[in-house]
């Protein structure tokens, strides 16, 4: 099963503090929609402004990128500058 993770504080408030998910899913789209079936308001909250990295690599708009069933999926918050 695919891996999603993620340490943003937001999300962690989101889920009771779990920080990681087993998910099988095609899509990042899809493994967000089954997360946040559990856990309202996660896949909102990722959309607004998480990057998304997959197996090392960053996505600004990762949500139908496809993941495989050993992917690695980690939420990140983006980084504006100022």
């Amino acid at each position: 099963m695919a891996v999603v993770s993620s340490v943003d504080q937001g999300l962690l408030a989101l889920t009771g503090g779990q920080a990681r998910f087993e998910v099988q899913a095609a899509t990042v789209r899809a493994a967000l929609r089954q997360i946040d079936a559990l856990h309202p308001g996660v896949l909102a909250r990722v959309e607004a402004g998480m990057a998304i990295a997959i197996d090392g690599e960053i996505h600004q708009e990762g949500l139908l990128e496809p993941i495989g069933p050993d992917s690695d999926v980690v939420l990140i918050p983006r980084i504006s500058g100022g």
